[in-house]
């Protein structure tokens, strides 16, 4: 048992090392970058069917828009606590290296087809959030 600790707590100093982004050992976005939020809400609210469809849609952008760095995609965490807002369906978060990657990206025709042929009709609301990172 306490070679286990040991070795847990080793392996646990060693990816914290690694990560020398931030004096806590976590990874923070590079200065220039930016990371752009995509918050949907279906027609259907909670249709896991939809759901799963805009969720492969956004998978989908990442395999095959080179742009996109980083993708984190999936359903709104529910919450009790009042400022948190879980009321949509979907969030996405994508990763940018500069603002122009996220231009090319928004006129992709990957981009473009999925936003026509998917997402605007399964979605009633966006609501979109670019961050440029300090």
């Amino acid at each position: 048992m306490k070679n286990a600790i040991l070795i847990l707590s080793a392996a646990a100093a060693l990816i914290l090392s690694s990560c020398t982004s931030c004096p806590f050992g976590c990874k923070t976005t590079a200065k220039g970058k930016v990371e752009h939020v995509v918050l949907v809400w279906l027609k259907r609210p909670g249709n896991a069917a939809d759901r799963a469809t805009v969720i492969a849609t956004a998978k989908m952008f990442q395999a095959e828009i080179s742009q996109i760095q980083h993708l984190s995609v999936g359903p709104a965490v529910p919450s009790e606590r009042p400022i948190v807002d879980d009321s949509f369906d979907v969030g996405l978060v994508m990763r940018f290296n500069s603002k122009a990657d996220m231009d090319a990206y928004e006129k992709h025709p990957v981009h473009v087809n999925a936003v026509k042929q998917t997402l605007m009709p399964l979605a009633k609301r966006l609501l979109v959030y670019d961050i440029g990172c300090e």
